[in-house]
């Protein structure tokens, strides 16, 4: 299936208590974490430049995937890094 996610991601993912990978829920969660965020879905001759068919601009980054799934759970996987960063901090 396409819009599955990769194995890695899904264990990442779950180190996080994220157990549930379709695009509704990862979305959901996504915007738990963060108030803002842009999907873009490439037009054909960018998706071949940058070989991603998805692109998610949150804040200062941006994640490149090939489904939406994949962009939610890139962003998300990305915010939750930064909070447990930031707790290992103080």
């Amino acid at each position: 299936m396409a819009d599955e996610l990769a194995e890695t991601l899904q264990q990442q993912l779950e180190r996080y208590g994220i157990t549930r990978f379709d695009e509704v829920a990862l979305r959901q969660a996504l915007e738990q974490h963060t108030t803002t965020y842009t999907l873009i879905k490439l037009a054909e001759w960018p998706a071949r430049r940058w070989k991603c068919h998805y692109r998610l601009m949150m804040k200062d980054s941006m994640y490149d995937a090939q489904s939406v799934p994949e962009a939610y759970a890139m962003g998300l996987l990305a915010l939750l890094e930064a909070v447990v960063e930031d707790q290992d901090r103080h």
